[in-house]
């Protein structure tokens, strides 16, 4: 019989779709998979009722033009150099296609990112053709999260061809400042490196704005965002990537469109129509204020909560995630005691993962909060 090839069976379970398949058959409160708990908002839910039945056939592959000059028009860019698509993990996948893999020498692309990781972007990268490699981020009890930015330097070869970066950065909430942008285009350009830029928890911050990285780097910056993270909203898988501007209408938006749409072809059209309208109600009514304001109160809900059964917490900056240290406490066995949250280990390939950490949900109701720290009480007095 033939054998599947050896990307195939390398792959494995999401252990985000894992932990959520063991909290439903544990009855767990799941705050690892990182979906809200609250409906879309219901100018959002409006729209689409009003595209349904309207709206239904395919649209273009780089999206519907109303949605493309939506987004442009939210992020500061033109709309020709947006593409629409199936959430932003195909708008990873189809980056990776495009921008690295396999040399003629036989020699593969090298992509940076930083450790912790995503988990898509490992597997995407070598999927593509391209050898990831791994910059640990440096983590200290008492000041949290920071950026080795002399590692990341000394991790450039001459086979390095992109950097990755999320800010706000799933899985530990950091934001990235000025300074440290800066000087990571500065690196970027003395390679002439592609930057892809993770944003899509660009409206969902607890301090200072996040800087989209395009304005620093816009000629070589590839920013991909979602409605589904905005907008509450993670299944309907509208995502996009907002590409480096054209010159005299000859950009890299038709290429990339061109990648995109060998794959899913185009995002389900009716919630299209319905993001296109819904993204400047968003942005006018004050919709994302009350979004982070909301966000903040539950973090600081779980958080207080974590702290008081022992766990050393590290606020985030910004995401809907925190991670924490519980040196008694392991997430496989948390889940069977009725609360699901994700093992720092998911994160880490390539570098050893700090003992005990955990990445913990918040955007779940105030309810469920209250309900996985009074199953974790309990399982604070008899140690798992």
């Amino acid at each position: 019989m033939p054998q599947l090839l050896p990307r195939a069976r390398a792959s494995q379970e999401s252990v985000f779709a894992r932990m959520s398949r063991l909290a439903a058959q544990y009855g767990a409160v799941n705050l690892g998979q990182g979906f809200p708990a609250d409906a879309p908002p219901a100018f959002l839910l409006d729209a689409a009722r009003r595209a349904v039945g309207t709206l239904d056939q395919y649209s273009p592959p780089a999206g519907l033009p109303a949605l493309r000059d939506a987004i442009g028009a939210d992020l500061g860019v033109d709309g020709v150099d947006v593409i629409v698509t199936c959430g932003a993990t195909e708008a990873l996948n189809v980056l990776a296609l495009a921008l690295y893999g396999p040399r003629d020498d036989g020699s593969r692309d090298e992509v940076l990112m930083l450790e912790p990781v995503f988990d898509v972007y490992l597997p995407q990268a070598r999927l593509a053709g391209a050898t990831p490699v791994t910059v640990p981020m440096t983590l200290d009890l008492a000041g949290g999260w920071s950026l080795d930015l002399a590692a990341l330097r000394a991790a450039v070869t001459p086979r390095t061809r992109a950097l990755l970066l999320n800010s706000p950065y799933n899985p530990t909430g950091t934001v990235f400042s000025r300074e440290e942008l800066t000087e990571i285009v500065a690196l970027a350009r003395e390679h002439d490196l592609w930057i892809i830029s993770d944003e899509v928890y660009d409206e969902l911050y607890f301090g200072e704005k996040p800087l989209p990285m395009r304005e620093l780097a816009p000629e070589r910056t590839f920013t991909v965002g979602s409605a589904g993270k905005r907008l509450e909203a993670t299944g309907w898988r509208v995502g996009w990537i907002a590409c480096p501007p054209g010159q005299a209408g000859q950009g890299v938006a038709a290429n990339v469109a061109g990648v995109r749409q060998q794959g899913s072809f185009c995002a389900p059209t009716p919630l299209q129509a319905a993001v296109a309208a819904a993204l400047p109600v968003a942005r006018a009514g004050g919709y994302y204020e009350g979004l982070r304001a909301e966000y903040r109160a539950r973090q600081d809900l779980l958080a207080e909560g974590l702290r008081g059964l022992g766990a050393t917490v590290f606020l985030p900056q910004g995401t809907y995630f925190l991670t924490a240290i519980h040196p008694e406490w392991r997430a496989e066995t948390l889940v069977q005691r009725g609360v699901a949250v994700i093992p720092g280990e998911a994160f880490y390939a390539q570098h050893p993962a700090p003992e005990g950490l955990l990445r913990v949900a918040f955007c779940k109701s105030r309810d469920e909060i209250a309900q996985a720290l009074e199953r974790l009480s309990v399982v604070a007095t008899t140690p798992v």
